[in-house]
């Protein structure tokens, strides 16, 4: 259970386990036309911010993104 913070969850095809630690670094997308700039833009402002953001499945087999040390 999340207190101290959120989540942004989807339905979607979810992120592969193998990729979950590299969605954040800019640059990296699994998509042949994709910039690999989004997540790594959200990273960085929560890293701005002092929070932590870390990607899990969702409940409905999506991807999950949860903030965390939002005060």
């Amino acid at each position: 259970m999340m207190t101290d913070g959120f989540y942004v969850a989807d339905d979607g095809p979810g992120i592969a386990p193998e990729h979950r630690e590299r969605v954040f670094e800019p640059g990296f997308s699994t998509d042949d036309h994709g910039t690999g700039l989004g997540l790594a833009i959200v990273a960085r402002i929560a890293d701005l911010h002092g929070w932590s953001i870390a990607v899990t499945p969702s409940e409905a087999d999506g991807a999950r993104f949860g903030v965390t040390g939002v005060e």
